[in-house]
């Protein structure tokens, strides 16, 4: 089936400030944004006071309880501004259309001027709230942000090539597997997370590593034979095959044939063989190292599994900034072929825009997953339970509460992301945030429309 190119793009993307230095005027301006004799960047970027402003049509899909006001932002390296948290509007429940202010605006469109044109993905349109599918899961109170039905002819053909990978390269699983396989909806996910990929062969770098962190996850972690007893030598084991083992000759074709002997290390090896041809080596070496935090966090969850350990929230909060989707929005440069220069995306400010995108993401599928964990042999930890469990509430409200700490994430990821943009307005900066920001739709359209996976307690 031909390439059927590229999906139309959507976007959610808000305000807020950081500073890059010399960097950033060199690409202003290569640009032609700044005269050849504009003062140091540094006093540029301390000008650039971020404008408060909200993702394009947002929903809450019940009004929210009044939430507790945003904890006070960490000391930031690039100035003393601290971004306002946006608000809920006013107005009558789903689709709520809010006006978007400069920076999101500018992120929206793509970047303007001579030689960038190459860099807008599809023409600017206002931002519809499309009506969320009929047999959608909703959380009532839950801040989150529609997005369009993923390319139907593009899912087709990634599911096609995503599934003859895992049966006949890898042969990731047996053949009562494959209704789980199928139901888990790996093309859906992966062209609704990545609507700017150019080619379906960019989106299949994101469906392998996803399914390889997936088989990893469940034969290892969870449920296909996982155990925390023995979890940390076989993650050390299959991080070499994204890490490679360097070493004589003599044993070196031992840990060869070892990344062939069970699925979770073949799916490692293969997905990595891939993503190194069609990335740089500093994309390669920034994936391994959010690799690295994942499987952290995984030990982390099966060290207080061993010994019966209910942490405290916050606890709980420090692993999942760990065990998490964070490898998934980070590649968005990548998948979208094109590459964040490394300095950049070292920033402080860039750093906490990824954690914050990826803790919000992995408490959405803390709330979607709570009754498949609940019905799941052994205890699941998750921010709910762990919320009823410390603060001594009801499942209930527990449960309320979580959603209350993902909106006030949300939102300040939202808050972050804006700042960053109107304060570092590079191309390739503003295309990698709107990338993580369709990333964490993405990621929520897919929660909401998984009932293969997914239902909901009866709170309401």
């Amino acid at each position: 089936m031909p390439d059927p190119g590229p999906s139309p793009l959507q976007s959610s993307l808000p305000s807020a400030a950081a500073h890059f230095g010399a960097h950033v005027l060199a690409d202003t301006l290569a640009l032609g944004r700044a005269p050849a004799d504009a003062p140091v960047a540094e006093a540029a970027a301390a000008r650039a006071v971020p404008e408060a402003a909200v993702a394009a049509t947002p929903v809450v899909t019940a009004p929210a309880a009044t939430r507790p006001a945003l904890p006070s932002a960490p000391v930031l390296p690039f100035g003393t501004h601290t971004p306002a948290a946006a608000a809920p509007a006013a107005g009558d429940g789903e689709g709520t259309v809010r006006q978007a202010g400069g920076a999101l605006e500018r992120i929206i469109r793509g970047p303007s001027g001579l030689g960038t044109t190459a860099l807008h993905l599809a023409p600017y349109a206002e931002p519809q709230a499309p009506p969320a599918p009929v047999d959608a899961l909703h959380i009532p109170g839950l801040y989150y942000h529609p997005v369009p039905e993923p390319d139907p002819a593009r899912v087709a053909e990634l599911s096609r090539r995503i599934k003859a990978w895992a049966l006949d390269e890898i042969q990731l699983y047996p053949d009562d597997w494959e209704g789980e396989f199928d139901g888990f909806s790996t093309g859906r996910y992966m062209v609704a997370c990545h609507p700017d990929a150019p080619t379906i062969e960019h989106l299949m770098i994101a469906a392998r590593l996803m399914v390889a962190e997936n088989a990893v996850d469940d034969m290892y972690c969870e449920d296909h034979g996982g155990s925390p007893i023995g979890l940390g030598g076989r993650l050390l084991l299959a991080h070499s095959a994204l890490d490679p083992l360097h070493t004589t000759k003599e044993y070196h074709p031992r840990w060869a044939e070892s990344l062939h002997e069970d699925a979770p290390r073949r799916s490692y090896r293969s997905a990595m063989e891939y993503f190194v041809q069609q990335s740089t080596p500093s994309q390669a070496d920034r994936f391994r190292h959010d690799m690295a935090r994942l499987h952290m966090g995984y030990l982390a969850e099966a060290a207080w599994a061993q010994t019966d350990h209910m942490p405290e929230v916050w606890e709980y909060l420090v692993m999942r900034q760990f065990n998490n989707f964070r490898p998934c929005p980070t590649i968005t440069d990548t998948v979208g072929g094109y590459e964040l220069p490394t300095d950049l995306h070292a920033q402080p400010a860039m750093q906490r825009v990824l954690a914050l995108a990826g803790n919000v993401s992995t408490i959405v599928n803390d709330l979607y997953s709570y009754t498949k964990e609940l019905s799941s042999p052994g205890r699941h930890l998750n921010l709910p339970v762990v919320i009823a469990e410390r603060e001594g509430v009801s499942d209930r409200e527990g449960y309320l509460k979580a959603i209350e700490v993902h909106n006030e994430l949300m939102h300040e990821f939202e808050a972050e992301t804006a700042a960053l943009a109107a304060a570092c307005p590079v191309p390739s900066v503003l295309r990698f945030l709107r990338g993580v920001a369709v990333w964490v739709d993405g990621n929520h359209y897919w929660h909401q429309t998984n009932t293969y996976r997914y239902s909901l307690p009866d709170f309401w």
